[in-house]
């Protein structure tokens, strides 16, 4: 079973990203509804991938992923950006922060899955 982390601070988009990665058998969700409630979860659960959303009311994840990689426990974790932010810029920023890949939405379900089962696989490739 791989555990990811869903967050954004639409409900319903949560649950379409779920509903896109549920193609996938043996992966389980959790889900964050801020940056915030983010990097709590991210401090008390293992994760194998954080499907994340760049605009956010409290904490941006831009922030959310500069946590994740000056975590020891956390560094390799993937990343996966999906946002409404379709700008060279955004794209660059959150490439540079350490995100492993970056949608924008509207996306189709085939582009989230396969980012997510191409990082998925490759971490389950990584000895030890």
């Amino acid at each position: 079973m791989s555990k990811v982390l869903v967050v954004d601070d639409s409900q319903v988009m949560r649950q379409m990203v779920i509903a896109c990665l549920r193609a996938r058998s043996g992966l389980v969700f959790g889900q964050a509804a801020s940056g915030l409630e983010a990097i709590e979860q991210l401090s008390l659960e293992a994760f194998d991938l954080v499907v994340l959303d760049l605009n956010m009311p409290d904490i941006g994840g831009l922030e959310v992923i500069e946590f994740v990689r000056s975590q020891d426990r956390l560094r390799a974790l993937p990343i996966v950006v999906v946002t409404t932010r379709g700008d060279e810029t955004s794209r660059e920023r959150a490439l540079a922060a350490g995100a492993d890949r970056y949608l924008t939405k509207p996306f189709a379900p085939e582009q989230i899955l396969g980012a997510v089962a191409e990082l998925l696989d490759a971490r389950a490739a990584q000895p030890g």
